[in-house]
């Protein structure tokens, strides 16, 4: 018979203990530190963030661009922000025309520019239309960014600035990359319009 207590509690220990993990990892850290300096220099330039990811992966991308153009915690003017999955007239036309792989690549291409900031979720590391719209970033110098899982995989490095955090389950990264995503939208925030 299911113990749905122990269920929650096994969830909840696997999620904290990932958390401790990464809260002593000062090479992540610092790259993260990295990645947010980065990316408040774009906005300073006039930059603009493009999020991108799969199934829960997407729905953090569109979570994410929300907090920056609305706001996270505080009233404030907006930061232009944009998920690069939600238009579903250009997903499936490249995705019929040039293949699903090219979903964010191509969008890259037609929209994205040297002042802005590419962020790539994918908690294997390894997905790959999110490889892809690195390379494309990297071609193109476009600053990039993954949120990762599982020691990073390929995007490690294809990325300029790699966050792989710990955990065995998908479920545990993915809520790694909601804290990695609301503090670089709080850190931005702040450095940006003060505490």
């Amino acid at each position: 018979m299911l113990n749905t207590t122990d269920v929650l509690k096994h969830n909840l220990a696997a999620s904290i203990k990932a958390k401790q993990v990464l809260l002593q990892d000062d090479a992540t850290l610092q790259t993260f530190t990295r990645a947010v300096d980065m990316l408040v220099s774009r906005y300073r330039q006039g930059g603009r963030l493009y999020i991108a990811g799969n199934g829960g992966s997407a729905a953090d991308a569109q979570h994410l661009a929300a907090e920056f153009v609305s706001k996270l915690a505080r009233d404030r003017a907006p930061l232009a922000a944009e998920a690069l999955t939600v238009d579903t007239s250009i997903l499936t036309a490249i995705g019929n025309d040039y293949g699903y792989e090219q979903v964010f690549a191509r969008q890259i291409l037609g929209k994205m520019t040297d002042k802005d900031v590419f962020l790539g979720i994918t908690t294997s590391g390894k997905s790959p239309n999110i490889l892809l719209a690195l390379e494309t970033c990297r071609n193109k110098r476009v600053p990039s960014i993954a949120f990762s899982g599982r020691g990073g995989g390929p995007c490690k490095e294809t990325a300029d600035y790699c966050i792989a955090v710990p955990g065995e389950m998908t479920s545990t990264i993915q809520e790694l990359h909601i804290v990695l995503a609301h503090s670089l939208c709080e850190c931005v925030e702040r450095a940006i319009f003060g505490d």
